[in-house]
């Protein structure tokens, strides 16, 4: 009897167990990497931003080849922000003993003064040569009055970026796949352009490093982790201040995926930063944060819009017409006075707009 009460618990405990590793809530891995260590960087407040991208000592060896220092810890969101195609790597570095904390699903993590944020944006196959070229590096540093940004700009060969604020653009044409290549008058940011975005009641915020778009998978030097657990593992974030469960992004490109999910997730890392409360759309009636487009209104489906561009756009979502919705026209156009997202491209996201035509179609009729 006492056999059988034992076997019983011991089935329990791993139900149990197995509830808790659930993809919702992982828990560290065995064996962590521990904090590197980062005494090589150097981010002295009183002085950055620095003139050069090298000053910072965030890459070793050659900096296009862009492998990071110790302590300098790569991170992607589970969706990533449309830039006219260009590939980015993103990388987080925090000083010695200090943490992140969680806030919220749906708001950055609250980062330590000192800490800053890294986001290489690059292209390959670059012609005539087919090879690699950065274009930008962007930081934004936590300082004691919030975050600063601080762009800088790749030379041609390559060898150093350096500090620029006013915004300017480059043209790159490349071979988006074997025998089809696009060209994109590329913009980098002004200092102006990058508050537009990256702001929050007129205060500077971060969009990406949400717990939301950090809930999943990556691929790290020493194996596959949960993204937040290991920024845990590596001393980045407070554990206790993570809840047990995080309504999550996914993917937009991943066809397996609910295609609902899919939209939210694409509007939400699109969009959502300027259409929500205290932020650059806010006067708009779309509200596209991940957390709000559960209600189709919120979206636009079946709402007349607020501005007139043609007469034919009845909607800004209009369920099974595609030709009849304000977001889908926006979406589909290089016009700079209706275009959108407003920044941030300069060629139209195929992929982007077949997937809001597919979901367009899949709604039902206004009543």
């Amino acid at each position: 009897m006492y056999k059988k009460y034992y076997v019983i618990l011991g089935i329990l405990g791993f139900i149990m167990f197995v509830i808790r590793c659930k993809p919702d809530n992982p828990r560290i891995p065995n064996n962590p990497s521990p904090p590197r260590d980062s005494t090589a960087i150097s981010v002295e407040l009183n002085r950055v931003p620095y003139p050069k991208l090298s000053d910072y000592h965030f890459f070793i060896g050659k900096l296009k080849d862009q492998v990071p220092a110790e302590g300098v810890l790569p991170y992607k969101p589970a969706s990533s922000l449309f830039t006219d195609y260009a590939i980015k790597n993103r990388f987080v570095w925090m000083p010695k003993d200090k943490k992140a904390h969680y806030v919220g699903d749906a708001e950055s993590l609250d980062f330590p003064i000192g800490s800053v944020l890294i986001k290489n944006f690059y292209y390959n196959n670059v012609q005539p040569a087919n090879n690699t070229r950065i274009i930008e590096t962007r930081l934004m540093i936590m300082k004691e009055e919030g975050w600063v940004f601080a762009e800088y700009v790749w030379n041609e060969d390559q060898t150093e970026a350096f500090l620029d604020m006013n915004g300017s653009n480059t043209k790159v044409t490349w071979e988006k796949e074997q025998g089809v290549s696009l060209t994109a008058n590329y913009r980098i940011p002004s200092k102006t352009e990058c508050f537009t975005c990256h702001k929050l009641n007129e205060v500077p915020v971060a969009i990406g490093p949400q717990p939301q778009n950090l809930n999943n998978d990556l691929s790290f030097s020493d194996g596959t982790f949960n993204q937040l657990l290991k920024w845990v593992a590596v001393g980045y974030l407070e554990e206790n201040s993570l809840p047990t469960t995080i309504q999550s992004t996914i993917d937009y490109t991943d066809v397996s995926q609910p295609l609902e999910m899919r939209v939210r997730s694409y509007l939400s890392i699109s969009c959502g930063h300027c259409h929500q409360e205290g932020s650059h759309c806010s006067y708009r009636p779309l509200r596209l944060a991940f957390s709000e487009t559960g209600n189709l209104r919120n979206v636009g489906v079946c709402v007349t819009p607020d501005e007139q561009i043609n007469q034919d756009l009845k909607y800004i979502i209009m369920p099974k017409r595609t030709d009849a919705s304000v977001m889908y026209y926006r979406l589909n156009t290089t016009d700079a006075s209706v275009k959108m997202p407003l920044l941030g491209r300069s060629i139209v996201h195929e992929e982007g707009v077949e997937l809001m035509k597919e979901w367009i179609n899949s709604l039902n009729p206004c009543q």
